[in-house]
């Protein structure tokens, strides 16, 4: 059964990668993940945005892709270091600080694709996401933080996608033409984010995405701003593209 995360919404689907940041926006020093940024995704007609998440000093669940602000603000100390008010004011010029719980609210008819990107806010993303289940997938690189975030969320069901362990073991299982194998891996989650390839190895597969698509789970391919590769990844049977320019994605993958 499809979860309701992925229903009722276009496909193949656009997922704005940490929001939407034009060339303007970016001049005026405006910086993904922000407010702004996600604003500008809605705005432009985006459906689903994808975000990671950390957790500051004083426990809030905020949207930020780095360990630390180094990247993104030129100070090079790490989340977790710095109370939400200091975050507030760092983000301020910036676009605005996105709390998790706050851009749920706020944009209520976007969906989120929520990455968690340290131990500490695992549990913070579920609890916050279990409100708003149907709206919200979960999911983590590291097993460990996917498998929390979603406890943290019972007995509400987010939707998820697979950690790099599992993708690991899936692309494994269909170079082998394991097929048992990858059912068992495919269960319990709704989508496959994966990059087209890693290095010299092929991820994104003919088999994979058949026997994906088998189980009722979708397989989003990550990061593309290329529209003619958008329009080929969609011709193999890609259901979502992870896009930093969301505008062009819309307007190559809408009939």
């Amino acid at each position: 059964m499809t979860h309701p995360y992925l229903a009722g919404t276009r496909h193949p689907r656009v997922l704005a990668h940490r929001g939407l940041v034009t060339a303007d926006m970016a001049a005026d020093g405006i910086v993904e993940n922000s407010v702004a940024a996600i604003a500008a995704a809605h705005a432009a007609g985006v459906e689903y945005v994808e975000s990671d998440c950390h957790v500051t000093a004083d426990g809030v669940v905020v949207l930020f892709h780095d360990d630390t602000l180094e990247r993104v603000t030129g100070d090079p100390r790490a989340i977790a270091d710095v109370t939400l008010r200091e975050l507030d004011e760092i983000m301020a010029p910036r676009g605005g600080l996105a709390q998790l719980a706050d851009v749920l609210r706020d944009f209520p008819s976007t969906r989120f694709n929520i990455d968690v990107k340290a131990a500490a806010a695992a549990e913070g993303a579920g609890r916050i996401a279990a409100e708003h289940a149907d709206r919200v997938l979960l999911t983590s690189f590291d097993e460990a933080r996917r498998v929390a975030a979603m406890a943290a969320a019972f007995p509400a069901r987010p939707a998820t996608s697979a950690s790099s362990a599992i993708i690991a073991r899936l692309v494994l299982a269909a170079a082998l033409g394991a097929r048992r194998r990858a059912r068992r891996l495919l269960a319990g989650v709704d989508a496959l984010q994966i990059p087209e390839r890693r290095g010299i190895v092929p991820v994104l597969t003919r088999r994979l995405v058949r026997w994906a698509h088998e189980e009722g789970v979708e397989v989003h391919i990550w990061t593309v701003d290329d529209p003619a590769r958008m329009r080929a990844l969609v011709r193999r049977g890609v259901d979502g593209i992870v896009t930093d320019r969301a505008d062009l994605a819309l307007a190559a993958l809408t009939p």
